[in-house]
């Protein structure tokens, strides 16, 4: 062997043999934990955490505006359905929670509705000892004022009145309007425009006898497509005069006459009229003064 690489052997074998070196200890292997163990190193969740927000619990909180109406508009459907059941008698707000089965309704939504809710409502009423019942459009109580309120529509020429508006207002609607039919003292009659029923006065001593020839003729008439002004015209042109309005007119109120530009006017003043009695005359001595010159 060539003795230049036995004395570098040598070298690197001291060299080696001087330099310290550490060893890695192999890692402990350390026992699985068991199932308590593990329970218990789980992290407790801090007071602080925010909890998870339920849908049932928003639906239901005090500060959703969904959920304060949801609850006026059940009241207030509760409220019209025993006005029509002859319940007119009104309620506190606790009797009608109680009724509609609405107890758990919180503090701030009672607030609420006692004093702004249903007070601004149109369909309930707020008598003075702080109590509720519904607001119908008319006071009715029975089939003799409706009666009574029909005739009024028909003396004053208002018209007729919205089976709707009856049936919301009065009480037992259904049975009064069965009587009053049989007894022929009211009309139904459908508006083409929307198909509700407007109810009117049968105003029997207004009845005259008409032949049925002019009623066939009135009748085959179609005049649906037309207006009042399209009509007007036809009987213009046909030599009929229409009928004109004749009630009583309005007094026309007196024009205003706009402020004219006046033009000022100025006397002149007389010379010396407050010096009228002081003053003297000199014509007979300068005369005198120029003869004697």
């Amino acid at each position: 062997m060539d003795p230049a690489l036995l004395k570098e052997r040598e070298l690197f074998k001291k060299k080696a043999l001087t330099t310290p070196t550490v060893e890695k200890k192999k890692a402990e292997s350390k026992p699985e934990p068991s199932k308590d163990e593990k329970k218990k190193s789980k992290p407790s969740v801090s007071s602080n955490s925010a909890p998870k927000l339920d849908i049932n619990t928003y639906k239901t909180s005090t500060g959703s505006t969904q959920y304060r109406f949801g609850v006026l508009a059940k009241i207030v459907k509760h409220m019209k359905t025993r006005h029509q059941d002859g319940e007119t008698y009104p309620l506190t707000l606790e009797e009608i929670l109680d009724e509609t089965n609405q107890l758990d309704v919180g503090n701030k939504v009672k607030q609420w509705l006692q004093t702004e809710a249903l007070l601004n409502n149109v369909k309930i009423e707020a008598t003075p000892d702080g109590k509720f019942l519904f607001k119908s459009l008319y006071k009715l109580k029975d089939r003799k004022s409706l009666l009574k309120l029909l005739k009024q529509q028909d003396l004053k020429g208002l018209g007729g009145v919205l089976m709707d508006d009856v049936q919301e207002s009065l009480p037992h609607s259904e049975k009064a309007l069965r009587i009053l039919q049989n007894q022929n003292e009211i009309i139904f009659i459908t508006r083409p425009m929307d198909k509700r029923k407007v109810l009117f006065y049968n105003d029997r001593t207004a009845s005259l006898p008409i032949d049925e020839e002019f009623q066939k003729l009135w009748r085959s008439v179609a005049v649906d497509a037309m207006d009042d002004a399209k009509i007007e015209e036809y009987l213009d042109k046909q030599g009929i005069r229409s009928m004109q309005d004749h009630g009583p007119k309005k007094p026309m109120a007196p024009k205003r006459k706009k402020p004219g530009t006046r033009k000022k006017t100025f006397k002149k003043p007389r010379d010396n009229e407050h010096l009228a009695d002081v003053l003297e005359t000199y014509e007979n001595d300068t005369l005198t003064q120029k003869n004697s010159v």
